[in-house]
Parts: C-alpha cells; sequence; structure tokens
C-alpha cells in the first residue's frame, strides 16, 4: 500500500557509499565533519525505515536554504543552564538535525544527573524523524517525550484556513528488549512528505487524507499541498496540533500559530522552529519498571487477534523490522532524487 503512493524508487545504491556521497555534499555547501555526519546519519536512516518523506527527497531543500542563507552551516549554538535538569538552547538557524542532536544529547545527559531532562530549542529548522532521537534516549533507559511545530497544513476546527503544522508527536521507552517502543505521529491523517514525494513523482495519495484549495477531496498530491490537510479524529486531531503548536513554539520562544516557514517554498527567512525534548528515568516512581513494561506488553500481545493478524505489534516493532531488514540491502531512490544528488556533487 505504501509503495503505491510514495513513489519508491528503482535507482539502487549502497548504504555506505551514499552515506559518503551525503557527508561531501555537505560539507561542499559549508558544514563541518561533525555536522555533516550527523545530518548524514539522520537522512539514512530515515530511508533505512522506510520514511522516504523526510529522507533523501529533502537533501535538495535543506542545501537550497543554506545557499539562500535561511540555514547557517556554521552555527554558534548556544545553551543556557536554567536548572541542573532544564535548558534552553538557541540553534542559531542550524540545520534541525544538527540542533536536535545537541537537545537530545543535552536531555539525556540532564536525565541522568537529576531524574530528568528538559530541553526547549528555538531558531532551529526541520530535523527529520522525532523517533530518530527518542530512540536515542531509550537506548539509554529512559522514556522520552518530543515535540515539533511545521509549516501550516491544518486547519483549526472551524476554521476555511490552514494555520497548524502537522505537528509530530512522539513517545519512546524502553521496554526490557532489544526493540524499544517508540511512537511517531504526525497528527494527520498523512504526514506532509509523503505527499511531498507522492508530488515529486506523481503519484495519487490515499482517500480522505487531504482537500483541495476549493476544500474538495483530492487524491491529487499536487492539489494537496495548496490546500488543506485532514487531522487525525476530527476536531479532536486539531486539538493536538494546537497543544504541539504551544508546547513548541509559543513556550520555546520559536514561531507559531501558522509563522513557521514552509521549507521548500517559502524562503522569505529562517523558519525558526522549535522543539520540546522531556527525557525521564523509568525508575522516579517504581523500581519494576521493566517487570511491569514487559507484563503490560505481554497482556495486549496475547488478546484474541483480528483474521488475518499474525501478531499484535506495539509502536516501533515494524520500524525496527524494517530497519534490520534494509540495513542488508541496497537503499532504493527515485530517480528524481537521484539527478538531486548528481547536481548537488557537480
Amino acid at each position: 500500500m505504501i509503495k503505491q503512493y510514495l513513489g519508491e524508487g528503482k535507482v539502487k545504491l549502497r548504504t555506505e557509499k551514499l552515506k559518503k556521497e551525503i557527508i561531501n555534499i555537505f560539507q561542499k555547501f559549508g558544514l563541518n565533519n561533525k555536522h555533516s555526519l550527523i545530518s548524514a546519519n539522520a537522512l539514512i536512516n530515515a530511508e533505512l525505515v522506510g520514511a522516504y518523506g523526510h529522507g533523501l527527497s529533502r537533501l535538495k531543500m535543506y542545501c537550497d536554504r543554506i545557499s539562500k542563507k535561511l540555514i547557517n552551516p556554521k552555527p554558534k549554538i548556544k545553551i543556557k543552564k536554567i536548572s541542573q535538569s532544564i535548558s534552553y538552547i538557541d540553534a542559531d538557524d542550524s540545520i534541525g538535525f544538527v540542533a536536535a542532536d545537541v537537545a537530545i544529547k543535552k536531555a539525556i545527559q540532564n536525565a541522568k544527573k537529576t531524574g530528568i531532562g528538559l530541553v526547549a530549542v528555538k531558531n532551529s529548522g526541520h530535523y527529520g524523524l522525532s523517533g530518530y532521537y527518542a530512540e536515542q534516549a531509550v537506548k539509554k533507559k529512559l522514556i522520552t517525550m518530543i515535540y515539533t511545530n511545521a509549516p501550516p497544513a491544518i486547519a483549526p476546527h472551524g476554521a476555511l484556513k490552514s494555520l497548524f503544522g502537522t505537528n509530530p508527536i512522539c513517545f519512546g521507552t524502553p521496554t526490557s528488549s532489544k526493540i524499544p517502543f517508540i511512537l511517531d505521529t504526525s497528527i494527520s491523517m498523512i504526514n506532509r512528505g509523503k505527499i511531498r514525494v507522492a508530488a515529486r513523482n506523481n503519484k495519487k495519495i490515499p482517500e480522505g487524507v487531504a482537500l483541495d484549495r476549493f476544500g474538495k477531496p483530492t487524491t491529487n498530491a499536487k492539489k494537496a499541498l495548496k490546500g488543506v490537510q485532514l487531522p487525525i479524529a476530527s476536531f479532536r486531531g486539531s486539538g493536538l496540533a494546537w497543544m504541539v503548536d504551544i508546547l513548541s513554539g509559543v513556550l520555546t520562544g520559536g514561531n507559531h500559530a501558522g509563522r513557521v516557514k514552509d521549507p521548500f517554498d517559502d524562503f522569505t527567512g529562517p523558519q525558526n522552529i522549535g522543539h520540546l525534548f522531556i527525557t525521564f528515568k523509568t525508575n522516579l516512581f517504581v523500581k519494576d519498571f521493566n517487570k511491569r513494561i514487559k507484563d503490560n506488553i505481554k497482556k495486549v500481545k496475547r488478546l484474541p487477534k483480528i483474521k488475518g493478524i499474525k501478531e499484535i505489534m506495539y509502536p516501533g516493532q515494524n520500524k525496527y523490522q524494517r530497519l534490520k531488514l534494509n540495513l542488508k540491502k541496497e537503499i532504493k531512490i527515485s530517480e528524481i532524487t537521484k539527478r538531486d544528488l548528481e547536481n548537488l556533487k557537480n
């Protein structure tokens, strides 16, 4: 089903070779070695877990914004200590991958010291998959919640115009097994990156996920990008989008209320996206968390299954399995993305 509208490519490239090419491209555009590696790893991870809308299809966009001086390739990131647990980061318009990498590492460090880490970020940009950062905290045996806002895509309930972004919500927790529980979801019926990939490859999107600019349902990806995306759960989804806008925009000093700029179409200034990272130890209240989470998951998995369902899976299992499988394969990209790579290298 996903391949029908994601436009998964037929051009095969070896993972390590591809990563080196991406690193070289970012270095060409002014990022230092460390920041280039951080950014390349995030993009490659998105491809490996099947999140193509957050992968290489966005590489040209990042480079375009660096060229137009809307992403700072050499940021002077400032970390302000509010308390032992709380930090406030000014990312200096850095590429989002770098800002998020600094933030999750600081949140982990704070939580290890005090039990909880709270880190707010302003002056950042699109950072890819929230789950990628959540997994880093979970590997350190921490529970994490991550919020970030995005350019206008969803109309507040009752409004005719989009204002909120698809504003992803992410939650991660250790499970006492090697596969973490990672819920990483936008509050829209489909994330915007998937619609962009579909538009690039002239593919249709599923029914019931977007309206065109006239308010009519559409499966045309290009018309959907000019229209409105539909939230999950009707007015409840709209409320969640508003909540994330407050937590990651209003609270952090980032842009909010429709002011986050579309990275593909709006070159009038930096995005100034805000992020909020929360991490905390699993043993803050109970000492037998591992036993309890194991029991929790076991209870769910032992429920009677719908016909055709082999296993009841928790969030993150599918993505883990795709990653494990794809690590053994070459990465497939579209002809359009391949052309982007060649043009950026030259």
